[in-house]
């Protein structure tokens, strides 16, 4: 290997040197000083396993210097493991939280450290009740204090200064939907940890403002609960992933399945704006995609663009950071995420009743395109996974055709959708059902017979548009909700070229691969359909000069990183994937050798950096919620 201390190179680190012992000199010190890398590999030196598959038995982690230890939290017992991390190459569990002792039958479902203090958001049983935040020491687990905040608080973090954490309250719905409680970001003082006090940043205001959120593209489309409208403004947003200023002033939230973000104001706790994040556009080059898990009976990379088909951003993880421009910029990791409510409940999709399923009993908006567009309607899915808001939309027997105009490219005419409903054409592609349709002035469906003619006594939907999960991509945004850039197909480009490679060794090529899954989906080309790799967890640390995203995709696995010093103009710099069995297909009820098959699905990512850093080094923690793994990587530096 090419060292990477070339005599410029070394020159340029000698110049680092000197500058550090002139700080150090003027009263600096050594601790103010890090030299910004020219290079970064990324490799796993440890990593602790709980022996659980595919119950979400590490998700997200988090990290105190001082006790030198990791908190992670493992949804498959409801509480967070401790983890020793004075030796990163050996992990150990020494110790656990368990959230019932704050509230009964509650699940651990975030945790966030700062400054010796950890922050636990506790969700309770059912999911739509109020839930609780609890302040522990991390040195020896005392609980300090705790308080009650929104239903189902899903994420948490603390602002820069320590003294106050921000909970995003997901607030989802029953799985029958018939109880659906408004999402809402609690601001928590906690410069007193004995002492919590909550404060809300709702979103109540807004209730009267849907139909200018609307016609800016925020998603607004939940029903209320007895199904004789809509949800209000407040229930259908949901709240999903805070990232806060570095001042601590301001936080921007992820509304994953609204496809928006709320900016929040947080010493007043206040919602200033919602922000959609708009539609990717797949007929561009730069933001092909492979539709197609099925292409007939050989499945093939096939990364192609789609005309009149939308990439809904829908973010899950987001942080901020400050570029060199001395702006706030956010990064975001869009990963898509449908409402696939009572998804199990034959009575919603009218299962023995002739497809006219009950809508009191979910709502899902999730439909494979050769389901959603047929010259024969819909009732042809009766009895099977017909959704039955869409039966009702439609009239109880209608249907939906493709607009030939728009998606004559892939074979569709007047009345008949034809070749785009094959498996290697859009077929297989899920998308919502719930727009993408002509509309009327007033908002209701425009009518087609089933001749594909406007009839106002017709029962067929129009798709002008389809609309997919997810932007298998990250994004950047500026600190108004703009988008700066975004990867678009870059991506699934590099995991199906020569240069990716998987496993431990880094031997495996990763397009014999492209786009697995981690379960019984672990065959090539398997995720293409649905949502690609799935970029969804997402960490920022800086190093120097340099700032650096950390990516990890859920279904491919593995974690990307990206150079975004200039966030005009990021730059992949690695990508590590440790999974090393990739011919077995995997279920909870054939679990593979954990000891042998390495990090399966990354949900949340850490950084260390090195002044914090156990071994001085700066390290990532990744959650691994399939393999229920967690990873140690060290981040290897050339200058």
């Amino acid at each position: 290997m090419t060292s990477f201390f070339t005599s410029s190179r070394r020159n340029l680190f000698c110049l680092s040197l000197v500058a550090a012992a002139a700080l150090s000199a003027c009263g600096g010190g050594d601790d103010d000083f890090e030299p910004t890398p020219s290079t970064l590999k990324l490799e796993k030196i440890g990593g602790y396993s709980s022996g659980t598959f595919l119950k979400s038995a590490a998700e997200i982690p988090a990290f105190d210097a001082a006790s030198k230890r990791a908190f992670v939290v493992n949804a498959q017992s409801g509480k967070l493991d401790v983890l020793d991390l004075s030796d990163p190459k050996n992990p150990k569990k020494v110790d656990e939280v368990d959230g019932t002792k704050v509230l009964a039958n509650g699940e651990v479902n975030s945790v966030a450290v700062k400054d010796g203090l950890v922050a636990i958001a506790i969700q309770a049983k059912p999911k739509t009740a109020l839930g609780s935040i609890a302040i522990y020491q991390a040195s020896d687990l005392k609980l300090l204090g705790s308080a009650t905040v929104g239903a189902l608080p899903d994420m948490l973090t603390f602002t820069p200064d320590g003294k106050t954490v921000l909970v995003a309250n997901e607030a989802e719905p029953s799985d029958d939907y018939q109880v659906d409680p408004e999402g809402s970001i609690s601001i928590v003082d906690v410069s007193n940890p004995a002492s919590p006090k909550v404060s809300t940043a709702d979103f109540k205001a807004f209730n009267s403002r849907a139909a200018e959120l609307l016609a800016k593209g925020v998603r607004l489309f939940g029903p209320n609960a007895n199904n004789t409208g809509k949800a209000t403004v407040a229930q259908d947003l949901e709240p999903e992933y805070i990232a806060v200023a570095a001042d601590g002033k301001t936080a921007w939230v992820t509304l994953q399945e609204n496809n928006a973000m709320a900016i929040v104001d947080i010493a007043k706790a206040t919602v200033t704006d919602i922000v959609a994040l708009g539609y990717k556009d797949h007929s561009l080059a730069a933001n092909a995609l492979d539709v197609a898990d099925s292409d007939g009976k050989n499945p093939v990379i096939n990364i192609a663009v789609a005309p009149n088909v939308l990439g809904m951003y829908m973010p899950d993880a987001i942080s901020a950071y400050k570029a060199t421009d001395g702006q706030t910029y956010l990064v975001t990791a869009n990963e898509g995420d449908a409402r696939a409510w009572g998804e199990n409940t034959p009575a919603y999709f009218g299962n023995g009743a002739g497809g006219q399923g009950d809508v009191t009993k979910g709502f899902v908006e999730e439909w494979r395109v050769k389901n959603l567009v047929h010259k024969s309607g819909f009732l042809r899915r009766a009895d099977d996974d017909l959704p039955a808001h869409l039966i009702a939309l439609a009239k109880g027997d209608g249907g939906a055709l493709l607009n030939p105009d728009n998606f004559g490219w892939c074979g569709a005419i007047a009345g008949d959708p034809k070749t785009c409903r094959d498996d290697d054409q859009l077929g297989r592609l899920k998308v919502t059902w719930t727009q993408g349709y002509q509309t009327n002035a007033d908002g209701s469906p425009k009518w087609y017979n089933a001749k594909g003619v406007a009839d106002a006594a017709g029962n067929r939907l129009m798709y002008d548009k389809l609309y997919a999960y997810g932007g298998r991509s990250i994004s950047i945004w500026n600190d108004k909700g703009a988008q700066v850039w975004d990867s678009g197909a870059a991506i699934e480009q590099f995991l199906a070229s020569d240069e990716c490679k998987l496993g431990s060794k880094r031997d495996i090529a990763c397009k014999t691969y492209f786009n697995t899954g981690h379960d019984e989906t672990a065959t090539l080309d398997a995720r293409s359909s649905a949502k690609g790799p799935e970029p969804e967890g997402l960490t920022v640390g800086t190093i120097g000069n340099k700032t650096f995203a950390f990516v990890g995709l859920e279904r491919m696995g593995g974690v990307l990183v990206f150079d975004i010093t200039d966030p005009k103009a990021p730059q992949r710099v690695d990508y590590i994937n440790t999974r090393e069995d990739w011919t077995a297909s995997f279920s909870d009820k054939t679990p593979p050798d954990l000891s042998k098959v390495g990090d399966l699905g990354p949900e949340g990512l850490a950084f260390i950096p090195a002044k914090q850093s156990p071994n001085g080094k700066p390290l990532l923690l990744v959650g691994n919620e399939v393999s229920g793994s967690t990873a140690v990587i060290q981040l290897n530096l050339g200058y």
